[in-house]
């Protein structure tokens, strides 16, 4: 499947039933697109439509267009033609696999060498501080590894174009890392969040408001120089919980 897709969001109606102000949205790959707004305002239920490629049929009736054109029926029920990847807050693996096996079953089943496994799990440490390795069970990975073997799973063996990130901020994962990963395979990334890191590392971000579209905003010089200070401290943040982590003492870093 290629990663040469378009990725186009038909505005619909918010929660009062009133037309959104933002009728259309146009992603292209390698786009970091983010959403924001207040807890409770509608940010996953754009996701989901996307996830979904809505046709109207939602309760917010947007529509989303692949390459311009409505999407193939089979799109949204054949697993196999699907083009969506999605990281959620909670992640559990329910089969109790280790992770070698888990990657090479993913990766026969995409047609891949299943040895690429090898380099998801070197990936995935590069985003995580707490090693994984190829033995370790699934069902004991904590939550910043689960998200960490998933995003470079994503960019390795998965053929989905598009992948949507809901609230990672707090999963113990370089979050930073991982969508310049995700996007730098050319996919789309689509990531709801309250981190101003993530939205800034955006080149747009969607403002939701009362479950609409209520404005688009497009990362300006200034707020992407704000945004490489934020991650300085971000990543200072991210070294001092891994120095506590591993019963170090604190002093002399700052």
């Amino acid at each position: 499947m290629s990663n040469s897709i378009k990725l186009t969001i038909i505005g619909g109606v918010n929660k009062d039933g009133t037309k959104e102000p933002v009728d259309r949205v146009e992603v292209n790959p390698g786009d970091i697109l983010g959403i924001v707004g207040p807890t409770g305002s509608g940010k996953s239920t754009l996701i989901d439509d996307i996830e979904q490629l809505a046709q109207g049929d939602t309760p917010t009736e947007r529509r989303i267009l692949i390459n311009d054109e409505e999407p193939d029926a089979k799109m949204r029920v054949d697993p196999r033609l699907k083009l969506i990847a999605q990281l959620s807050q909670n992640m559990h693996f329910l089969a109790d696999m280790s992770v070698s096996e888990f990657l090479q079953m993913h990766a026969r089943s995409r047609g891949k060498d299943p040895e690429l496994m090898h380099k998801v799990i070197e990936l995935a440490n590069i985003l995580t501080g707490e090693p994984i390795h190829e033995d370790d069970h699934l069902t004991v990975l904590s939550g910043g590894q689960s998200r960490s073997l998933m995003t470079a799973d994503i960019a390795v063996i998965s053929d989905s174009p598009i992948v949507l990130i809901d609230e990672i901020e707090n999963a113990g994962i370089k979050k930073q890392d991982a969508l310049a990963l995700l996007a730098g395979e050319g996919k789309i990334v689509v990531v709801v969040t309250h981190d101003p890191v993530l939205a800034l590392m955006a080149s747009r971000r969607i403002v939701i408001k009362n479950g609409g579209m209520s404005d688009i905003i497009t990362t300006s010089t200034e707020e992407k120089n704000v945004g490489n200070r934020v991650s300085e401290v971000d990543n200072w943040m991210m070294d001092l919980r891994e120095i506590i982590r591993r019963g170090e003492i604190v002093e002399g870093v700052v």
